[in-house]
């Protein structure tokens, strides 16, 4: 006679297995039995994109960029969680109250300068209540936990590792960093029977297509640049990489004197930027950073010892991903 445990096991296997299939329209993954809804998906992303809105407010581009990160791994992301909630389970993990508090309350004093009013207005009106985000945030602590527990020993950062650190990445401690533009903007919104964003979005793009096969950037800045600088072939004055909005200032100095950007999307307008020039303030001397450098470096190595850890526990247990579509999610059944 088969054991009791194993026909049961058995019988929940075969119900989530059809029930998976019944319901794979509006599920996006099974883990070990457990379902996650599209729904819950999009409630995590949701909850993120909310902080992401905040903490990078200034600047369109950086916001855009980090949702579609976002986006692209949350199904991944929900999967691992579910694994490392059963791994906590595993060893009796218990997170105190006190852990999710700090968590919910560096978000606040970061993303919403201490202000817990905004903080909860912004929640409500993206329809999420403070206890469905402290929830959330719960699981992301004990994910965080986790993670911590198995980042494994690994030696300390060498001088060589962190002199190559510091001249992979000198540029963002740079201090005093001054650029000349020159711009051209193209509204999304022009009022105009017909016209669209996306409509703009592709003129603005013919326009740089037009600039990279040979016409004068300030001839076509004149003729259809949206912004106060039109009128002098789109040029700006020499200005403090600081004092221009990020998303440009950052499109600027990753090109080369007389280069192009592709077309940065920006919240209301389409913008090419042209470098005209650069000057390059000092970086600060290695030594100065060092505690900083070496704190990175031990940081990705703890982080190579994670994913392979990761990757080793996704093993043990049963994952089944499933394409989600766009159609009102059917009723998730209650686990039996």
């Amino acid at each position: 006679m088969i054991p009791l445990r194993i026909s049961l096991f058995a019988l929940l296997s075969a119900c989530s297995s059809v029930l998976a299939q019944q319901y794979s329209n509006s599920i996006a993954a099974v883990v070990d039995g457990i379902p996650i809804a599209s729904s819950e998906v999009e409630e995590t992303i949701k909850a993120q994109e909310q902080v992401i809105q905040f903490q990078f407010r200034n600047d369109p581009a950086r916001i855009k960029k980090e949702i579609a990160l976002l986006r692209q791994g949350a199904i991944e992301t929900l999967i691992d969680r579910e694994i490392l909630l059963a791994e906590f389970r595993k060893i009796g993990g218990v997170i105190k109250a006190q852990y999710v508090d700090d968590d919910i309350n560096g978000i606040i004093r970061e993303s919403f300068k201490g202000n817990r009013d905004a903080f909860v207005d912004e929640l409500t009106r993206g329809g999420m209540t403070v206890k469905k985000f402290r929830e959330l945030r719960e699981k992301m602590v004990i994910m965080n936990v986790m993670r911590a527990r198995n980042s494994g020993d690994h030696p300390p950062a060498t001088p060589r590792e962190v002199q190559e650190y510091y001249d992979k990445n000198v540029d963002k401690w740079r201090e005093g960093d001054q650029i000349k533009i020159s711009t051209i903007t193209i509204s999304k919104f022009t009022g105009e029977p017909g016209s669209t964003p996306d409509k703009q979005q592709k003129f603005a793009q013919e326009l740089r297509t037009r600039i990279l096969q040979g016409t004068d950037f300030a001839k076509v800045a004149k003729t259809n640049s949206q912004d106060s600088h039109a009128e002098n072939g789109g040029a700006w004055d020499w200005m403090a990489k600081t004092d221009l909005m990020p998303a440009i200032a950052n499109a600027a100095m990753e090109l080369k004197t007389g280069g192009v950007s592709p077309v940065l999307d920006l919240e209301s307008n389409f913008i090419i930027v042209s470098c005209d020039a650069k000057k390059l303030g000092a970086a600060p001397d290695i030594e100065k950073l060092r505690p900083e450098i070496e704190k990175m470096i031990n940081q990705e190595k703890s982080k190579g010892n994670i994913d392979k850890w990761m990757e080793n526990v996704r093993k043990k247990h049963v994952i089944k991903r499933y394409k989600t579509s766009n159609a009102p999610l059917a009723p998730i059944p209650a686990a039996p």
